[in-house]
């Protein structure tokens, strides 16, 4: 029986003793040693070859991904290890860390308890581990922390046991102010802090396949000082001897990271909103595999062989092949075909998968990211929300039009495997626009569309999302219906940025009880009266009801909705979307025949209302802005604080880190189109950089015209502002 076969046998035991089951996800900044780390875990439970561990980056299975060097998609491992002579099976996810695949690290959080965030040792924290902590906190998984890259600091930065034990120290104080910040009860009350002390913590080499921890080295009596004399005498291998990598972080995840059993009694309260007195919530609880199928996925993957693929966290229940189970938002059932685990880039069949597992299904059909399926029709789980919105469009066309229907059918697919992927399609003219987290983004899908499914395109250039908002309170402003019965009064004023932020984070949303939605909305600043009278959430708008009494309103309600939403999706700028506005309806005159207020009356009287309003409260075009770090040898650090300024970018702070410069800063999003060229011929290619979406800031008054004539001319609109804004 071949070592695979195995393995997957093996995991096929441990499914039923979710006691010992660990779910977990790496994850850290771009290039912090992720994929290197599970490489040497993945040998560890002898599932690839201790020789190849660290350069096989066995997670990284796609084309592109060997060929760029990073992790673009989110991998699946399920493996085996020994912890105080108990077997332990580990689902594992390997997230990726750049932040135009911020996405995967969400849908992630969902089917894992613990995440292991890695920090590379000479840089310390960066942007996206505070978001990748974010992502894990927000959807209650516990963190622990390994710090890579010990071996730079013994041998670039030639530090001793002091220096370098303070160094580390600064990178846990740091990621505890962190969590301490994200989610203080449960750093208070729960011991989430990761700490040396209490074994949460492991310090080692990826690249080198050697790590400890405190309790490791209580075991093998290792010192700092030992480490320092190995590694500076060339005795890796016997460090990693006495010390591999695999043990002791897998001793770490299985002694301190929550099995499914303690989890999801405080994990699906926390994801799930439906009626807690039902059986099924106490099913999901208990992690009860004979319960109701409770599954929630969070990946959608294409197979050549197996068709479509959805990998997800089973709550309560088993999987097997055959049954039939509805897909939250869809009509009918679909039929399982398959049941499987994944061991790295290979898919294996199994016939069954219990409650408190992460397993991968075809057959549901209807499922994108982000569904719920189960056995009964239920309450879905929240939908995942994702921190970063897209931020840059492109066009696509097939370069020959028979592949248009094939090209649809693929774009189609691609915004149900990624849900930060937003795609409209103009089947008249054959032009799609999709949109995502930034240059290198599009960039990946637009190739794997021509490579993956053999479809010539052309894309155009970047077209970068803008967004529009008021800055003051306006007057009341009336609008009128076409046949002028039917009146509405409307007034607009800027929403408290605390709400805009509990809107984005999923913690304010129309699908809350109305009480919770409340507390929440008076918690971050709204009065009492207005968060009563809340009518409709739509993006980061809020649109409050302040009539009293109004005759036939309540029929109309839907329709005045409508009209708010198609006034807000399309600003009166350049019809952008706007953000960030509280409305509120003050008053209504209505025809008693519900013949004179239909849609054709309602719609364009509210749409009418709402722009009049938004002009009044001084709207203005908003740009998305990101944050950027360049590390750079001293020679090139003017050159490269030139890149940032050169794109009415501002630089914030320089300071030596090693050998090299840090440069940090913002920059609009639309003049960093280009910057990856521009920044290595102006270092010589020395240079190394991040880029982090910071959402959006007012665009400078003497710009505003200018930007919006050109998205009025792109979008084929008139080529005058509507009346009133000339304020510019």
């Amino acid at each position: 029986m071949g070592r695979r076969k195995k393995i997957v046998q093996e995991c096929e035991r441990l499914m039923d003793n979710p006691e010992n089951i660990r779910n977990i996800a790496i994850a850290a900044h771009i290039d912090h040693g992720k994929t290197t780390l599970t490489d040497n875990l993945l040998a560890g439970a002898g599932m690839i070859s201790e020789d190849l561990a660290g350069q096989q980056l066995a997670m990284d299975t796609e084309e592109d991904e060997q060929e760029r060097g990073i992790t673009i998609d989110a991998a699946n491992v399920s493996m085996t290890h020994e912890y105080q002579d108990t077997n332990h099976l580990i689902n594992l996810i390997d997230t990726p860390g750049h932040v135009d695949f911020g996405g995967d690290v969400t849908r992630a959080m969902r089917a894992v308890d613990g995440a292991l965030v890695v920090v590379d040792a000479v840089e310390g924290t960066m942007p996206q581990t505070e978001t990748v902590l974010r992502q894990a906190l927000r959807e209650n998984v516990k963190p622990a922390l390994f710090i890579n890259k010990v071996d730079r600091l013994i041998n670039e930065l030639q530090e001793g046991p002091e220096e370098m034990q303070q160094r580390l120290q600064d990178v846990i104080a740091d990621v505890n102010e962190l969590i301490r910040g994200m989610a203080e009860e449960k750093y208070e009350e729960e011991g989430w802090k990761v700490s040396v002390e209490d074994g949460t913590v492991a310090f080692g080499s990826a690249l080198y396949n050697w790590a400890v921890s405190l309790p490791s080295m209580q075991e093998t009596g290792i010192s700092f000082g030992e480490i320092i004399e190995m590694e500076r005498n060339d005795q890796r291998d016997e460090l990693r001897r006495r010390s591999p990598l695999s043990n002791v972080v897998l001793d770490m995840v299985a002694e301190h990271f929550p099995n499914p059993v303690k989890a999801q009694p405080e994990r699906v309260p926390t994801i799930w909103r439906g009626d807690d007195t039902l059986d099924i919530s106490e099913q999901m609880q208990f992690v009860d595999d004979e319960g109701e199928v409770v599954f929630m996925v969070t990946d959608i993957s294409m197979d050549p062989h197996a068709g479509e693929i959805a990998t997800g966290r089973l709550f309560s229940g088993t999987l097997e092949k055959g049954q039939e189970l509805y897909v939250s938002g869809t009509a009918g059932k679909n039929r399982i075909q398959s049941v499987g685990i994944f061991m790295g880039g290979e898919r294996e069949e199994v016939d069954r998968v219990p409650a408190g597992n992460i397993a991968s299904v075809t057959g549901l059909r209807d499922a994108i990211a982000g569904s719920t399926v189960s056995s009964v029709e239920m309450t879905p789980f929240e939908s995942i929300e994702h921190i970063s919105e897209p931020v840059i469009t492109k066009s696509v066309e097939a370069e020959k039009m028979d592949d248009l229907p094939k090209l649809i059918e693929v774009l189609q697919q691609v915004s149900k495997e990624d849900p930060t992927i937003k795609i409209e399609i103009n089947e008249d003219t054959g032009e799609h626009l999709i949109s995502g987290q930034g240059e290198l983004h599009l960039e990946v899908i637009t190739q794997r569309i021509e490579r993956n499914n053999d479809i010539p395109v052309i894309t155009g250039e970047p077209i970068v999302v803008y967004r529009e908002q008021p800055q003051q309170d306006s007057d009341e402003v009336e609008g009128i219906s076409p046949n002028r019965h039917n009146r509405f009064y409307i007034t607009v004023e800027p929403l408290a940025d605390d709400i805009v932020e509990g809107i984005k984070l999923g913690n304010i949303s129309m699908d809350m009880p109305e009480l919770e939605r409340r507390e929440e909305l008076q918690e971050c600043g709204m009065d009492k009266d207005t968060s009563q009278n809340v009518e409709d959430i739509h993006k980061t708008n809020v649109f409050v009801d302040d009539t009293k009494g109004i005759q036939h309103l309540n029929e109309t309600m839907e329709l005045v909705i409508e009209g708010i939403v198609e006034a807000l999706d399309d600003g009166p700028l350049a019809a952008e979307p706007v953000q960030g506005a509280l409305l509120r309806l003050h008053d209504a005159r209505l025809h008693e025949d519900a013949i004179h207020r239909g849609p054709a009356q309602v719609i364009p009287a509210v749409r009418q209302a709402v722009h009049r309003a938004l002009i009044d409260g001084e709207i203005r075009l908003l740009e998305p802005i990101q944050q950027v770090r360049i590390d750079v040898p001293n020679e090139h650090m003017g050159a490269a604080s030139g890149e940032i300024q050169g794109r009415r970018g501002r630089v914030d702070d320089m300071y030596q880190e090693g050998d090299l410069m840090v440069v940090e800063g913002i920059a609009p999003v639309d003049e960093m189109i280009g910057f990856a060229s521009d920044i290595r011929s102006a270092t010589e290619g020395r240079a190394s950089w991040n880029t982090e979406n910071a959402g959006y800031r007012v665009m400078a008054d003497n710009l505003q015209n200018e930007k919006i004539m050109e998205i009025r001319e792109r979008k084929g609109m008139k080529l005058e502002l509507p009346p009133s804004i000339d304020y510019f």
